[in-house]
């Protein structure tokens, strides 16, 4: 009779492994969809702080010597979108955010003594090719177009 006792550990060790194989991919998951929008959070807050900061430079500008008339030449509207991607007028270093340029800003003076800056990004995300690995299927395509615009009067 005393053969037949079993430890109670061993009948359990069996039980965490299978717990531990079917949670182990879904906090994976969470964890990588927590990461995918905080990139894309902190991606739209630099991208809604260079386009006010073009507004503001934009508007501080556009007046054109005493006449009162709002002005967005060639000039001042490439400083602007140079402002906005890379932080200065020159245009020089990196741009503030990886493959933002100069063709994703519009400058435009919408009348009413108002200038507006729109600037569009597109963010991939890191998700799609993880999420196939799981279901075995193509890439799923996780691309959001980032905007941001910033209207503001002239000064």
């Amino acid at each position: 009779m005393t053969g037949i006792v079993q430890n109670p550990k061993a009948r359990h060790r069996g039980a965490v492994l299978v717990e531990m194989v079917l949670v182990t991919p879904i906090l994976l998951f969470i964890m990588l969809a927590t990461a995918e929008v905080t990139r894309a959070f902190v991606d739209h807050n630099t991208l809604t702080k260079a386009v006010r900061n073009g507004a503001r430079y934009l508007a501080a500008n556009a007046y054109q010597g005493t006449t009162g008339l709002i002005v967005v030449d060639a000039g001042l509207a490439a400083e602007t979108r140079n402002l906005v991607v890379y932080g200065n007028i020159a245009g020089a270093g990196p741009p503030v955010l990886a493959g933002l340029t100069a063709a994703d800003v519009t400058v435009t003076d919408v009348g009413a003594n108002n200038v507006e800056v729109v600037a569009s990004h597109p963010i991939s995300g890191m998700l799609g090719p993880v999420l196939r690995s799981f279901y075995g299927g193509p890439d799923i395509s996780l691309v959001h177009n980032l905007q941001a615009t910033v209207t503001m009067r002239a000064l």
